[in-house]
């Protein structure tokens, strides 16, 4: 049997209805203390959480359960996912649980667990999980006390500080925190390295994560960008794990600009193994074709950084992401970081002396559309024999010259369709097509 409770990046859904109730997210605590037994003699698991409501109780019911099998929970507050991530790795932890649902509205939320190795669990750990969970679910556990261990935030800025010394006195950007998880962090080491920052959307109240900002929505950045005459923008999504940038014209940078300009960055610099670049299905067809001008490949894989990461290990890759602005870079992190991603950029915008819209200029976006269909009942797309026909015809319309993508998202019940091509009419023609095809098929 496949997994049921994990999806493609931790365990999401509605706090407090399943499988965020309290009798599952305790025994998926209990479950978590068993397994950290057996990988430590001492185990102790790193928390963080992001900005939503929900965070603190989802926290009590979590700790309640890795007590109950006899592990220490270290509670660090609200930071984000790579601070977790880099704590567990960097620190005495035999395990890290990030409770956030990243980009989800505040009603929604999740678990993501992450190993010793910074690196987010197996899909055979994960399904290792749920057998746990399943057999030790029972009533929902006794309140625990609340117990801090702060300013960890702090050590990880640092050490993005002493890694980056970035010069950027002078420099005025705009920073949308998504009231999230990077709201007092990001601006902080930002402003450490020089930077004189305007934020945006950073001032969390347990409801307004993600809300009408962030990395989903750049136009609020837009518009202070080039109204401030700022160098540039950056957007993260509630716990920072993803980025989109603006340029001081105004014009949205996303993961796919991102990879063509360090991709691009390292190739000229020799730090490009094999000179590949690692990105899913829903990269632009563009990328593909701005890289190959620079010598560069690349490979694609499933939807999810997830996926992206495992690849990268395979190939020994060292840069990696997705359109949706989740970046990987091997050589400083295991997993996908917004003020990272802000970093590399901004150094690379340093070196070169140029803008965001200066290093775009070789790429070539082209005109995509994506609609994402909810669906009442789950049937497999293939089988669906209008839809199959729909797929068809936009592929024969296109040829080589454009791409159709349709898949179920991994954390919410929605379809969707990507379609890339030549003309943006024909393009959204088709789109809409198949997705009235499938909403059809799936009531």
């Amino acid at each position: 049997m496949g997994k049921q409770l994990f999806g493609t990046d931790g365990m999401r859904g509605v706090a407090g209805d399943y499988p965020l109730d309290a009798p599952t997210v305790f025994a998926f605590g209990r479950a978590l203390g068993e397994w950290a037994r057996e990988h430590s003699a001492e185990p102790r698991v790193a928390i963080g959480m992001d900005t939503r409501e929900s965070g603190e109780q989802l926290s009590r019911w979590l700790m309640a359960g890795l007590k109950a099998a006899g592990v220490m929970p270290d509670h660090h507050g609200v930071v984000t996912t790579p601070c977790v991530a880099w704590l567990t790795k960097h620190g005495p932890f035999v395990a890290g649980v990030m409770i956030s649902a990243s980009h989800n509205p505040y009603q929604d939320n999740g678990l993501k667990v992450f190993a010793h190795s910074g690196y987010k669990l197996p899909d055979t750990v994960e399904q290792e999980l749920e057998d746990r969970i399943f057999a030790l679910a029972g009533p929902a556990p006794e309140p625990v006390s609340w117990r801090w261990f702060g300013m960890r935030d702090r050590a990880y800025r640092e050490h993005l500080a002493s890694v980056f010394p970035l010069p950027l006195a002078g420099r005025k950007l705009v920073m949308d925190c998504a009231n999230g998880a990077a709201f007092s962090s990001a601006p902080l080491l930002l402003r450490e390295l020089g930077a004189e920052v305007m934020v945006l959307s950073g001032e969390p109240d347990g409801r307004n994560i993600n809300a009408g900002c962030g990395a989903l929505h750049p136009e609020n950045l837009r518009r202070a960008v080039v109204e401030h005459g700022a160098w540039c923008g950056v957007a993260f999504d509630g716990d920072a794990d993803r980025a989109m940038f603006v340029s001081a014209t105004g014009k949205v940078i996303d993961g796919d600009h991102v990879l063509f300009i360090l991709g691009r960055d390292l190739k000229r610099r020799g730090r490009l193994p094999k000179a590949e670049v690692v990105a899913t299905v829903m990269s632009n067809l563009g990328l593909e074709v701005a890289l190959r001008r620079c010598g560069i490949t690349l490979v694609r894989t499933a939807v999810g950084d997830k996926y992206v990461l495992e690849e990268m290990i395979r190939r020994e890759a060292v840069i990696g992401g997705e359109q949706s602005g989740h970046m990987i870079f091997h050589e400083f992190a295991t997993t996908g970081d917004g003020v990272l991603t802000l970093l590399l950029l901004l150094d690379v915008m340093l070196r070169d002396d140029a803008g965001l819209d200066a290093l775009t200029e070789e790429f070539t976006v082209f005109p995509q559309r994506l609609i994402n269909v909810r669906f009442a009942v789950k049937r497999p797309l293939e089988e669906q024999a209008a839809v199959q026909d729909a797929i068809r015809d936009c592929e024969r319309e296109f040829g080589d010259a454009g791409r159709v993508l349709v898949r179920f998202s991994g954390t919410e019940p929605l379809a969707r369709v990507m379609v890339e091509g030549p003309s943006a009419e024909r393009v959204e023609h088709h789109a809409q097509a198949i997705a009235a095809r499938i909403a059809a098929a799936l009531v």
